[in-house]
């Protein structure tokens, strides 16, 4: 039986604020409009979401036009790259990412690695192919932790993956049973590439 994951990288994001709390910017805003407007007439019947204010906001106009609440799920959260809430920077970023796809266990104090934010995410994402097979089902999610989920399936999906990806980013990617069958992306801006959180 076949389920589609439809995985929604969030839309950009103000540089400044809390990791857990800062929503979208204008462009963040009419960005999640498009999303909504993109997917509206796939019957898509399951939302959730990173508990983060930037992923819920940039489904949580599709979800209404469904008429389903979206579901936050802790484990869904972006990669926790320091402690706190703090946001790190994007000149720090890049050279945290290259140590973390090159050892998957390296992370910072009161971080973590790569290796455990994908067990997280894909005892969710596992759960979620199990509790609603042959159902649409999208997730609001993170650069990082998209990237984590789908390079669990494929190793293509990696950091050059990551670096080229856009805010917002959508994947269609189609399960039988666990196994993934096929990826499809669905969001075209490539002037929009460069990865920051």
């Amino acid at each position: 039986m076949t389920t589609i994951i439809y995985l929604v990288r969030h839309g950009e994001s103000p540089k400044q604020g809390n990791e857990r709390t800062r929503g979208l910017t204008e462009k963040g805003k009419q960005d999640a409009l498009k999303i909504a407007e993109s997917l509206k007439d796939e019957g898509i019947e399951v939302f959730a979401s990173s508990p983060y204010t930037r992923a819920v906001e940039t489904i949580r106009g599709l979800a209404e036009h469904a008429g389903k609440e979206v579901d936050e799920i802790e484990d869904l959260r972006e990669r926790v790259f320091v402690s706190g809430d703090a946001r790190i920077s994007d000149k720090e970023l890049l050279p945290l990412l290259k140590k973390s796809f090159a050892d998957p266990n390296f992370c910072l104090p009161g971080g973590e690695s790569n290796a455990a934010c994908q067990k997280r995410a894909i005892a969710v994402l596992e759960d979620l192919l199990k509790t609603y097979q042959g159902s649409k089902i999208a997730i609001g999610t993170h650069g990082a932790v998209m990237t984590l989920m789908m390079g669990y399936y494929d190793s293509q999906y990696g950091l050059d993956f990551l670096l080229q990806s856009s805010k917002p980013d959508l994947y269609r990617m189609e399960f039988n049973g666990y196994k993934l069958t096929g990826v499809e992306r669905l969001w075209m801006n490539p002037w929009e590439n460069g990865y920051s959180t």
